[in-house]
């Protein structure tokens, strides 16, 4: 089983904040593959990078679903679909390997 993470932004590249049937349309397109979907939407998190000396910032929101096997394919192209969607040259999605207690 593996725990699949997406960091997905407030804002666009100009700092515009995104519409909420963004997120809604994530929520559907994950929750109908994976049968559910946890959101932490309420309590944005706070990215900071370094980047050729200026520091960066981004408030976001983390999706996450559990997935028996990963299809990297469909991954790749989904984070791909996810960056022009919501106009990022990167979009973080990361797995963990789960153990169930």
């Amino acid at each position: 089983m593996h725990l699949v993470q997406i960091l997905l932004p407030l804002a666009d590249n100009k700092g515009r904040r995104l519409d909420g049937a963004a997120y809604a349309r994530v929520r559907k397109e994950l929750s109908e593959r994976f049968g559910g979907i946890t959101s932490f939407t309420r309590a944005p998190a706070e990215g900071v990078w370094k980047e050729g000396g200026h520091t960066s910032h981004d408030d976001i929101v983390v999706f996450e679903v559990m997935a028996r096997e990963l299809d990297h394919a469909w991954w790749e192209r989904y984070r791909a679909d996810l960056e022009r969607r919501f106009e990022q040259e990167t979009i973080v999605m990361r797995a963990i390997k789960v153990e169930m207690l």
